[in-house]
């Protein structure tokens, strides 16, 4: 977890003025890829931090977000960073709670560590009525109660339910930050409840002047940049998983060729999702270059198909992104997806 002076830079001005407004629940939304996690976490550091006393109505404009923002110096700062701050609840998926090295309750790790069963990716029922237990308490350090849902959606519409009266009339001093890559999959009730923040991808040049302060070339950078559509987070963790540019450059002329899934970058077929979700990206540029458009996520696409198959193909795709997460025979569907997609991808 980032504090908020390490945020990404296209996240400082969104943390000023969402520190500078009222409200008690928010909805931090936007694509993937751009950090909402990271500035949920940034609010909740700043609303928790003890070097941070003076009441809002009070400030001016041009003093609010530097007196409001995180010192990341102080014992509750210390603290959030060190995920144990008492009265912060960060309410995640557990095999992202694994992913990131939050702690989980003691029950479901003992469950997981002696393998009765795995961990799970969705948001449960039970997760949702400990948080409520959590928001009725005090406030052991005096500054409220934060509490952090990332990605919201991953909760299934039990959970959802369950969260309504907290989010609506919550207890006390306790403000929630909702974080979403979709909020098109969150119930309604849950989304009229908040206030809606939507986050918007930077300009291209501060997106590659973040990932060269992270290790990546400026020319590579371009690349990653364009294949992620423009989601930096997504960019980097892409220039790390392929390292190399010509692998994701190579990848249209490998699938219209017909390419064995071992001559494929292993971040590719790692998981059927992951191929469909390239794959999803290459039908998308078909598609605009078939019709005289620039392609997206790729330099350059050439594509003799019919627009006809390309959104046949599109449609199964989608179909095929519903189940890629849990199919029986990862590497059967693995050689499936790319023999339609050579098909899809054939001349006219």
């Amino acid at each position: 977890m980032s504090e908020a002076k390490d945020l990404a830079p296209w996240l400082e001005a969104d943390l000023a003025r969402l520190l500078a407004q009222r409200g008690h629940a928010w909805l931090v939304t936007g694509t993937a890829g751009l950090g909402q996690f990271e500035l949920a976490m940034a609010m909740a550091s700043s609303w928790l931090c003890e070097t941070i006393t003076a009441p809002e109505a009070t400030l001016d404009k041009a003093s609010t977000s530097a007196i409001l923002k995180a010192c990341g110096h102080c014992d509750a700062c210390h603290m959030v960073r060190a995920k144990s701050h008492p009265d912060l609840a960060v309410l995640l998926p557990e095999t992202l709670s694994l992913e990131l090295g939050w702690p989980l309750d003691e029950k479901t790790q003992a469950d997981l560590d002696d393998k009765k069963r795995k961990p799970s990716k969705q948001i449960k029922l039970e997760a949702v009525q400990d948080l409520i237990s959590f928001v009725q308490r005090t406030s052991s350090r005096g500054k409220g109660l934060v509490v952090v849902i990332y990605p919201a959606e991953a909760m299934n519409h039990i959970a959802a339910n369950a969260l309504l009266k907290s989010l609506e009339e919550p207890a006390g001093d306790t403000r929630l930050v909702l974080a979403t890559e979709d909020s098109a999959a969150l119930l309604p009730t849950i989304r009229s409840r908040c206030q809606s923040f939507v986050l918007t991808p930077p300009e291209a040049k501060l997106a590659v002047a973040w990932l060269a302060s992270k290790g990546v070339a400026e020319k590579d950078a371009n690349v990653w940049l364009k294949a992620s559509g423009g989601q930096p987070q997504t960019a980097l963790a892409m220039s790390q998983a392929m390292t190399k540019t010509v692998a994701w450059q190579d990848f249209p002329k490998l699938i219209a060729k017909g390419v064995l899934p071992s001559e494929l970058p292993a971040a590719l077929i790692e998981t059927p999702a992951a191929l469909v979700g390239a794959l999803q990206k290459l039908c998308h540029d078909a598609i605009c270059t078939s019709q005289g458009a620039e392609p997206r996520f790729f330099e350059a696409i050439a594509s003799a198909s019919s627009l006809y198959k390309l959104t046949t193909w599109s449609k199964s795709l989608n179909v095929q992104a519903r189940s890629s997460e849990h199919t029986l025979n990862a590497g059967l569907m693995i050689e499936a997806l790319l023999a339609e997609a050579k098909q899809a991808l054939a001349s006219k």
